[in-house]
């Protein structure tokens, strides 16, 4: 719920709005390193939302199985203390060029709030209490959520709107291949289908895009749900080198 309250801030002398926090999400990403830069390009990636008391009162999404997707805003929020800067320079634009922070969806806004559309796989009960099943997300683990609200393809998707400076999909022309201990651990792992999930999250080439312009083969580590995945990448080629269990202790 949103609140206005009659203090205003300092910088603007604007009245200052506090957002509840509704629910948090579960998700395979445990850093911001290799998440998705938009929703929908990994499709296996699946998340719960784990609505907080008092929004998991079953009446409140009273139809909201209807729908097939879902707008979530949420709060940016392993970036947050860091402020806001007028301009930044975006990765689809090589990390080199500047733009307007109002003209990309960049992380370090005056308010750190996000848009993700998502899908709706299924809603669950237990008692009192509601989660979401969802779909195609671009949230890391923890992500605190504001608000709901359906997905309406009738407005929701504008044909013949421009993209700006992203008028395409991402280029996804990356090769994965897997050592043979890297398939072998994804094949004994608990995670259904967990070698196409890694295979799609790493096509994206989470690299910083100032690097993707390097000769020679780099390493990376990322946390990908109780897993650390080492890879290394040249050119158009990523090697999954090795998967093991994150330390639990």
């Amino acid at each position: 719920m949103a609140q206005t309250e009659p203090s205003q801030t300092e910088s603007t002398g604007a009245p200052q709005t506090v957002l509840d926090t509704i629910g948090i999400i579960r998700s395979p990403y445990k850093e911001k390193f290799a998440v998705p830069r938009q929703p929908g390009l990994v499709s296996t990636a699946t998340a719960r939302l784990e609505m907080l008391a008092p929004y998991n009162e079953p009446s409140a999404f009273r139809g909201l199985a209807e729908f097939s997707h879902l707008w979530l805003m949420f709060v940016f929020h392993q970036t947050q203390d860091k402020g806001w800067n007028p301009t930044v320079r975006p990765p689809r634009l090589g990390g080199n060029e500047r733009v307007g922070v109002f003209a990309t969806r960049s992380t370090f806004r005056p308010n750190p709030l996000g848009l993700s559309v998502v899908r709706l796989l299924d809603m669950c009960k237990d008692g009192n209490k509601v989660w979401l099943e969802l779909g195609g997300v671009d949230l890391v683990d923890g992500t605190p959520i504001v608000d709901i609200k359906p997905y309406l393809p009738w407005v929701d998707s504008v044909p013949g709107a421009h993209g700006g400076f992203a008028p395409t999909p991402p280029d996804l022309s990356m090769e994965v291949r897997f050592t043979p201990a890297a398939e072998l651990a994804c094949a004994r792992s608990h995670i259904a289908d967990l070698q196409l999930f890694i295979t799609e999250v790493l096509m994206q080439d989470p690299r910083p895009a100032y690097k993707r312009k390097q000769e020679e083969w780099q390493q990376y580590g990322v946390r990908l749900y109780d897993y650390n995945v080492r890879f290394e990448v040249f050119g158009q080629l990523t090697r999954v080198l090795s998967i093991d269990a994150c330390d639990q202790t």
